[in-house]
């Protein structure tokens, strides 16, 4: 399965944009999560101003354009805790971001999404043949053993049609009053690196030809390969089918992260609107592998992208 794309291609694989249908549908509920107005309300987080600015399609449209990218994948919000919501309270929500973002204008495409509390690869293939690049997971459904025997039947699905998975940060816990960084420089984080190293240990023995992204460098998780030599680990192993987004990190999280793994697995992304794109200051070769190239193996598509 691929696509065919015009050369000098430019693709950020991690944006979020909420399509009118789901941000209406985040106004119907009466508990997190929640929007009153444009206002966030979560458990695990401080309310949040959202910018309705940065939720409409032409406004964002006319902005990436600028920007020079030619291709931009959306997602749900994982942090937002959706996915594990039970089924009658999931699903119209889900629901509402596929119909939304399967209309989104170009040069927007989409990730998936999937309900956890009731695993259906049914309902994800239906969504993968409208036209979604693959699908997004939460980190907290990754991140051991029994979270890969409940997304079996999903991930078997990827495998199957040769798209990819995205693993996302999730929703933080709920926490006494911390700082509006903390969910991200702490949880998120965590998250990522337990997902890192429990894809290398349960994910790919059971899913050797899944294609993943792991979202902001995996929370660094792979520069921890001196230490996991250290504890009987294998360092240094270069898995072609994994690749990093760059999402919040600048040029020297991202430098460290090729010392440990190569340039071949970097991929750019931006996290936009909740950061913007950093300047690697890599080179233009490296780059261009990190926009085009490497993106481009990541979701199988054709052309010439060197």
């Amino acid at each position: 399965m691929g696509e065919t794309w015009e050369v000098g291609l430019r693709i950020d694989v991690h944006q979020h944009l909420w399509p009118e249908e789901f941000v209406e549908a985040l106004r119907r509920r009466a508990r997190p999560p929640r929007l009153t107005g444009w206002t966030l309300h979560l458990d695990g987080e401080a309310d949040f101003a959202v910018d309705p600015a940065q939720h409409d399609p032409v406004v964002r449209a006319a902005e990436v354009r600028a920007q020079g990218a030619s291709l931009v994948l959306v997602s749900l919000s994982s942090p937002l805790g959706i996915e594990w919501l039970a089924p009658e309270q999931a699903y119209p929500l889900i629901d509402a971001y596929h119909r939304g973002a399967a209309a989104l204008p170009a040069p927007f495409r989409a990730w998936a999404a999937a309900c956890l509390s009731e695993v259906d690869p049914a309902a994800l293939r239906e969504q993968l043949g409208r036209g979604f690049v693959g699908l997004q997971l939460p980190a907290t459904a990754l991140a051991d053993p029994a979270g890969y025997a409940r997304c079996a039947p999903l991930l078997d699905l990827l495998e199957e049609v040769g798209l990819p998975l995205f693993v996302h940060p999730g929703a933080a816990p709920p926490a006494a009053p911390v700082p509006s960084w903390w969910p991200a420089l702490v949880p998120y984080v965590h998250q990522m690196h337990q997902a890192w190293y429990a894809f290398r240990a349960f994910g790919r023995p059971r899913h050797p030809r899944l294609r993943v992204c792991f979202a902001m460098l995996a929370g660094l998780a792979p520069l921890h390969g001196e230490r996991l030599a250290v504890r009987g680990g294998t360092p240094g192993v270069v898995d072609p089918s994994i690749f990093l987004d760059t999402s919040s990190y600048g040029p020297r999280a991202i430098d460290a992260t090729i010392r440990a793994l190569g340039v071949d697995g970097i991929v750019f992304g931006t996290d936009h609107p909740y950061a913007g794109p950093a300047d690697m200051r890599l080179g233009v070769a490296a780059e261009h592998a990190i926009v085009a190239t490497n993106p481009a193996r990541l979701l199988a598509l054709k052309g010439d992208h060197r």
